[in-house]
């Protein structure tokens, strides 16, 4: 009984978050933190120690200002095409977000997560369909290892209907937000603008469905860990929505999946980190790529980013454009939506597949969504 008891409470103590236990002043990772072997960041390291560490990525940079240039316009779309469909990530730079705005919200996110703890666990929930909700891991409802993560998501569509229960402090958290939100808010909508073009899908109708699209933003504080090479602070997963906006404080810490190999991003100042998303590789037909990516901690410096996360309304139907599905070109992805996706987060078959996996087609078995 003595046994249970403290399992019990240890349990309850992880479930407060790693942002807690690091104002307890550990000194070495606890157990539910440990990955198994060959899923730690420096599995590879172990088996083939000849291999360099973590080699480092330059993501193709592109200047969103070109897109207004009659004379840079079209070089612009091949570049970001390309990017789409090589690396599934890239930088945008003099993307139009003042540079005060993206601090603000860094800032502000800082100061949300050195509140006290009594103050931050009032948003606690492991309700994953909350408007609001404060949590620890990827998905603390189901994951057997915890990873090294706290965030806050915030619904950002309707901010009419949900802003009331976004944290009231600091005092100047919810214009913050609010500002940020909006902005890469316009980003999404001019930058789906682009993609389209260069799908050759650039339906008037479609564009107004992503000004009404769904709109979540993550902010992730990865507090310094004692022994990172054991943990990781988001395993490897992709993002499923449209696009993905990461705003980084300067740390380095996020990598993706390159050619089999995982590789670390090097940030580029005042640039916005863009990644494809599920449901964009699901409309392109697999023509642009979804991609994973995952986060690494360090033992010196805390880090925070803020995920800004891109779709069409909670309830629309997301399938393969029909301007890009012909007899050459087969529909691959059956059909889904926000619900299909907060129903795999929900269950235990996360661990087995992706959810873009859990939505391809066998095309000999399967002519039908």
């Amino acid at each position: 009984m003595v046994v249970d008891t403290a399992q019990r409470d240890e349990e309850a103590g992880y479930m407060k978050g790693v942002r807690h236990l690091w104002e307890t002043g550990i000194t070495s990772v606890p157990e539910k933190y440990v990955l198994p072997l060959l899923d730690r960041p420096t599995a590879k390291l172990v088996l083939h120690r000849s291999l360099s560490p973590n080699p480092n990525l330059e993501l193709p940079v592109i200047d969103l200002s070109h897109l207004r240039s009659p004379l840079h316009r079209a070089q612009t779309l091949r570049s970001l095409a390309k990017a789409c469909q090589e690396h599934g990530f890239f930088q945008v730079i003099n993307h139009g977000i003042p540079a005060e705005v993206m601090k603000g919200m860094i800032d502000v996110g800082w100061r949300f997560f050195e509140l006290p703890f009594e103050e931050r666990v009032g948003y606690m929930s492991s309700d994953i369909r909350a408007p609001v909700r404060y949590g620890t891991s990827f998905n603390q409802n189901v994951d057997g290892v915890f990873c090294w993560r706290d965030f806050l998501k915030l619904n950002c569509h309707n901010l009419k209907k949900h802003l009331h229960h976004w944290p009231s402090s600091p005092m100047d958290f919810r214009q913050a937000a609010i500002s940020y939100a909006q902005q890469t808010k316009h980003l999404f909508v001019k930058l789906m603008e682009a993609i389209l073009e260069t799908l050759e899908s650039d339906d008037v109708h479609d564009l107004k469905e992503f000004e009404e699209g769904s709109h979540m933003m993550v902010i992730n504080c990865y507090p310094s860990c004692p022994e990172p090479e054991l943990t990781l602070g988001m395993p490897a997963h992709s993002d499923y929505g449209f696009l993905t906006f990461v705003l980084q404080d300067g740390v380095v810490g996020l990598q993706i999946q390159n050619k089999g190999e995982w590789v670390t991003v090097e940030p580029v100042a005042d640039s916005l980190v863009v990644n494809v998303g599920d449901h964009l590789e699901i409309f392109s037909n697999g023509r642009y790529k979804s991609v994973l990516h995952r986060v690494l901690v360090n033992s010196s410096k805390s880090r925070l980013s803020v995920a800004s996360l891109h779709s069409l309304p909670f309830d629309t139907i997301v399938r393969p454009s029909p301007k890009i599905v012909d007899e050459n070109n087969p529909r691959l992805y059956r059909d889904t939506d926000f619900a299909a996706f907060l129903d795999y987060m929900s269950s235990r078959d996360s661990k087995s597949k992706s959810f873009l996996e859990s939505r391809k087609l066998t095309l000999h078995k399967e002519a039908k969504p």
